[in-house]
């Protein structure tokens, strides 16, 4: 039995790395001030065909989605956006006082598309939404907050593209104009652009087909039709992040592939050696309208999505070792029946006190447990026989220097204390 196809174990000598780059983004939230939300693995499909939106590739092509016996449609969550914000709606977070209300999130997420590397159809993200402001400065912050959790671990090969879709009306203005630029090579376009130019003319830009179809270079640019609202806004984000000293590109063509995005879009990419072709690590952007179309009152909102599968080759690619060879501090070896028996009461006395410790349960000889201490990279061995155990005494040895002494074993708990915790307890 294997697998299926688009997804992966992760083994315990990967998931230390995704704990250690899980707890820095988690330290790094709460220095932000953002709290974390957990929704269900799966939404009535309503959920995300009006969030997402009908004509988007996640609803159309890649979610998974079911009935279940009481006849009822559900998927599995494809993105974390709509399935926040319905969560924001149905407990009225809408009425906390403190607001804007800074939610942050770890989820497993489905889509089924092709399988590629860092693109699994189960695939785990990292995503921040801000809900209740509408103000240029949260847009600001948020994309901060992306780029402090990628540069504290490490990455430096970063690229920040930016744009803005303007609000409601230069996005109608901005969807005439392309229906008419498109139009008259509509037959040149792939089956899905097709498509597109009458229900999501926007998506055409987003299109891996097409891209050096003529009539991309040539299309015109969202920012020559906002109007002067949505001009001034996204000035004003360009002036906040310039004030914060973080780069970034303006690109007309950025469109993100969600109708729910209006005024910023952004995505941040790796530009390593060796990443791969497809370099995006976050994608994001404002969806003022979004809680309406979820049932709730008009409240703007920002957010964005970060692949950790995706996180996890980027640092791979910039060669970044985060992870230190992974160390036990101490391991017991017991000889004979009555040591053994003890061995198990000291062994929980010491874990309830805050020390980490294991022990053979292999009924190894002692050359053996010593091995095994040794493979576990253990600073401390604790070396317990029947002949100690008559002396009310246990030898510990400390592995790097061979350094060894006798401790009373009902000082023990203190010495080992003293040892790893510098004498606090748990």
């Amino acid at each position: 039995m294997k697998a299926p196809r688009g997804t992966t174990d992760i083994l315990p000598k990967d998931a230390k790395k995704w704990q250690y780059v899980e707890d820095k983004i988690r330290k790094i939230c709460d220095r932000y001030h953002y709290k974390e939300i957990r929704t269900p693995l799966f939404e009535h499909t309503e959920v995300f065909q009006r969030g997402v939106g009908d004509s988007t590739d996640i609803v159309q092509k890649e979610m998974y989605t079911f009935k279940d016996r009481g006849n009822r449609s559900l998927t599995l969550r494809p993105e974390g956006t709509a399935a926040v914000t319905r969560a924001f709606v149905q407990n009225k977070l809408y009425g906390d006082p403190n607001q804007p209300v800074k939610l942050y999130y770890f989820m497993q997420m489905f889509r089924y598309e092709r399988p590629q590397q860092g693109r699994m159809r189960q695939l785990n993200q990292f995503g921040v939404e801000v809900l209740g402001s509408p103000d240029p400065a949260v847009d600001a912050e948020v994309i901060d907050l992306a780029m402090t959790c990628y540069q504290e671990l490490g990455l430096k090969s970063l690229k920040l593209v930016i744009n803005s879709l303007g609000d409601q009306e230069s996005r109608l203005n901005y969807r005439k104009a392309l229906v008419d630029h498109f139009t008259p090579v509509k037959e040149e376009l792939c089956e899905d652009c097709q498509l597109r130019i009458d229900s999501n003319p926007l998506r055409i830009l987003d299109c891996k087909k097409d891209m050096n179809h003529p009539s991309m270079k040539s299309a015109p640019s969202i920012l020559d039709f906002l109007n002067n609202e949505s001009r001034t806004y996204f000035e004003k984000v360009k002036d906040y992040l310039e004030m914060m000293n973080i780069d970034f590109e303006v690109d007309p063509n950025l469109v993100r592939g969600l109708d729910y995005y209006n005024h910023t879009a952004f995505e941040i990419m790796s530009e390593a050696k060796g990443f791969g072709a497809i370099t995006t690590l976050t994608g994001g952007g404002r969806y003022n309208g979004l809680t309406e179309e979820l049932g709730g009152p008009d409240t703007p909102g920002i957010g964005f999505g970060m692949g950790l599968e995706r996180l996890l080759m980027a640092l791979e690619a910039e060669n970044i070792e985060f992870i230190k060879e992974e160390q036990l501090d101490s391991f017991i070896v017991a000889v004979g029946d009555k040591a053994e028996k003890e061995a198990i009461k000291i062994v929980h006395e010491l874990r309830q006190h805050g020390i980490q410790i294991d022990k053979d349960y292999q009924g190894r000889k002692v050359k053996a447990q010593f091995k095994a201490a040794n493979r576990y990279n253990a600073r401390f061995v604790l070396i317990l026989g029947d002949d100690e155990l008559e002396k009310d005494i246990i030898n510990i040895r400390e592995m790097e220097t061979g350094h060894q002494e006798e401790v009373k074993l009902d000082k023990l708990i203190d010495y080992m204390q003293n040892k790893l915790l510098g004498g606090h307890g748990k």
